[in-house]
């Protein structure tokens, strides 16, 4: 597959080291320029209005924006940056690239709007693949990753399927170490909509206490230990 000028990309992921080892290997095709690089969602939305790249690289797991002295790390930043970035521009080709491979996050990506779902364990070509695909007009998303998307898993990751998007981003606040008082005050809910939703998330996991929630969390890589 051949291009007539260079295909335009935005990065984004928190990680400073990350986005070097991806930015090596992308520039290493002569079909690829970085024109710019964004460690969290607003900056992304922001970036995205500026260079008007042809596809967006973007990972799941950072912040929403960095206007906080404590900025919270969290799954939130990444898909709230795709749907706003689809929302100003319905055209928009976001691959995501994440650790974050378990249910219900492949779903989660696609609904918000995303043309691609790959994982960190991804190989590089396999990335320049899907970028290459994207900037075409297809998706690239895996038959691994499209049968969990359709439904089929079992035990934790189906139970975090079961969860709502506003469940996910309570879930993922209180794995944190947020309370419920700071997670309203976060969301513009009240604490007993927040308690309501917490009583539905521990049901549907079948877990009892926020250590319970934590250590799933972790094993799950929805946050770090």
């Amino acid at each position: 597959m051949s291009f007539t000028s260079p295909i335009k990309i935005l990065l984004v992921d928190d990680h400073p080291l990350v986005r070097a080892g991806f930015q090596r290997l992308l520039i290493a095709d002569d079909s690829i320029e970085i024109v710019g690089e964004a460690d969290n969602g607003q900056s992304a939305c922001d970036m995205y209005a500026t260079h008007q790249p042809d596809v967006v690289i973007m990972d799941l797991n950072m912040p929403s924006d960095a206007n906080t002295e404590e900025v919270s790390q969290n799954l939130n930043g990444g898909l709230e940056a795709i749907r706003r970035i689809i929302s100003h521009d319905p055209e928009a080709r976001v691959l995501v690239l994440t650790a974050m491979e378990i249910d219900p996050f492949p779903a989660h990506v696609v609904s918000a709007g995303a043309k691609g779902f790959l994982t960190k364990r991804c190989a590089p070509d396999e990335l320049l693949e899907a970028v290459k695909a994207i900037y075409a007009g297809e998706e690239y998303i895996t038959e691994e990753i499209r049968s969990r998307i359709s439904g089929e898993g079992a035990g934790e990751s189906a139970s975090l399927a079961s969860l709502t998007r506003r469940e996910l981003q309570i879930f993922s606040f209180l794995a944190e170490g947020r309370t419920v008082s700071q997670v309203a005050e976060e969301m513009f809910l009240s604490p007993k909509t927040v308690h309501a939703h917490r009583t539905n998330i521990f049901r549907k996991l079948k877990i009892s206490n926020n250590s319970e929630l934590v250590h799933l969390a972790i094993r799950h890589n929805i946050v770090q230990a």
